[in-house]
């Protein structure tokens, strides 16, 4: 068999130059096409369903939402296993599927038995799912710099104008926001004067959301002009709030202000971010879609983040704590110079040995088709240029270049043997 392609190959060597043409321009697009990362992405096929009730200790959060929830999510198809974690206030599922299932697939059945389950958790509680990512999703972490600004505002400026920006862009799943303060109207109220006026909490609590609303009216026609008629009523101080009136007694209007007080503050928060010992930070974290080239992920955020610090405040800076990124280059160099290190040791030593040119140069241009070979099957295969994939492919080329010298050695000799013979 071995003979047989060699002896067609020597007879149509013109058909086989036009093959290895072709095999090294399909290497190169799957070279460019193939997606890079750093490490290989090895996290579990599962959809992440998190739900939020606050306030509530986590044996209520277990009996009333986690159990509900992983019960009717039972017997989804190419499910391998569910797993759950109830925690103070916050809920989560984990629905693991098979490994050759397709993720968005996964999350539309998914999707379909939360329509039912719904119904089964307490009012006003909504499960959602987690972003479409993977474990190793986070490519890209970033703080704010700004002496003088308070946490408060740089955790406004990062929920509502960078994370918003950065979530327009191509195989972006989500942008996390850490650190800081998310800002709060507090009402903290007097027990004693709620009793003293006979007011519930809950009244209190009901009057407010009631009172930062807007109301439609209609259309009036006044002189052939048309005017549409609205009522403006969203809250945008603490001095609205504490006016809104609760109930009147004896013709005396009860106010927000006469049962407590009403305070700008920050959310409650179970940790802190801190950099370098620096003190505490805000900043984002950008999660990456599955399937997506993580190298171009980061340069489309890199653009962006340009595009944005236009747009911050004066002395408000942008600075990078992790860039995968670079994590990537340091893996493709290293392929690079492995590969050129191999293909010059090879050819010298071989020229030496042989003193031989067209003989070292079958070794040296099997190097790089190979390697070009070997992208073309990992691009059928989707197995992403990460730095295990890369080190197989460069220790790889060993063994080849080992195998080179072999054959290219035995040739010689047999074809100085028969030149002697004859």
């Amino acid at each position: 068999m071995v003979k047989a392609i060699i002896s067609w190959s020597l007879k149509n060597k013109w058909i086989v130059i036009t093959m290895y043409t072709m095999m090294i321009i399909y290497g190169i697009y799957s070279v460019i096409n193939t997606p890079v990362d750093a490490i290989p992405d090895l996290s579990e096929n599962q959809v992440i369903i998190y739900t939020e009730w606050m306030g509530r200790n986590p044996q209520i959060i277990e009996d009333q939402v986690t159990y509900p929830l992983t019960s009717n999510l039972q017997g989804i198809p190419k499910v391998k296993n569910i797993r759950a974690s109830s925690m103070f206030g916050m809920s989560f599922v984990f629905v693991i599927f098979e490994d050759a299932v397709d993720i968005y697939w996964a999350r539309a059945r998914v999707l379909e038995r939360l329509n039912y389950a719904t119904r089964l958790l307490p009012q006003n509680v909504t499960p959602t799912l987690g972003p479409d990512g993977t474990g190793l999703g986070h490519v890209y972490w970033y703080t704010l710099h700004a002496p003088g600004y308070d946490l408060g505002e740089l955790r406004a400026l990062q929920d509502w104008y960078i994370r918003f920006a950065l979530q327009t862009v191509e195989g972006v799943s989500e942008v996390a926001s850490y650190g800081g303060y998310q800002k709060q109207y507090q009402v903290v109220v007097d027990p004693l004067k709620l009793r003293y006026y006979n007011i519930g909490l809950m009244e209190v609590v009901n009057t407010i959301k009631a009172n930062n609303n807007e109301v439609g009216g209609r259309k009036f026609e006044l002189s052939d002009i048309g005017y549409i008629i609205k009522s403006t009523g969203y809250i945008k101080n603490i001095h609205e709030i504490e006016n809104i009136p609760l109930r009147t007694v004896n013709a005396t209007p009860i106010t927000v202000k006469d049962i407590g007080s009403v305070q700008m503050g920050g959310e409650l928060r179970l940790g802190i971010i801190d950099e370098n010992g620096e003190g505490e930070k805000v900043g984002g974290i950008v999660i990456m879609r599955y399937g997506e080239n993580a190298k171009e992920v980061i340069d489309r955020v890199k653009t962006k983040l340009d595009d944005v610090k236009n747009g911050l405040p004066e002395g408000v800076s942008i600075k990078p704590a992790y860039d995968r990124s670079d994590l990537i280059e340091a893996t493709i160099k290293t392929l690079s110079e492995a590969v050129t290190e191999e293909i010059i040791v090879v050819a010298v030593i071989l020229f030496l040995f042989l003193f031989h040119v067209r003989s070292a140069l079958i070794v040296v241009i099997t190097i790089p088709v190979s390697v070009l070979f070997a992208f073309i099957l990992m691009n059928w295969f989707g197995i992403t240029s990460n730095i295990m994939s890369l080190a197989g492919v460069a220790l790889a080329v060993g063994d080849l270049v080992d195998a080179g010298i072999v054959m290219v050695e035995n040739a010689m000799k047999s074809i100085g043997g028969e030149t002697e013979t004859t």
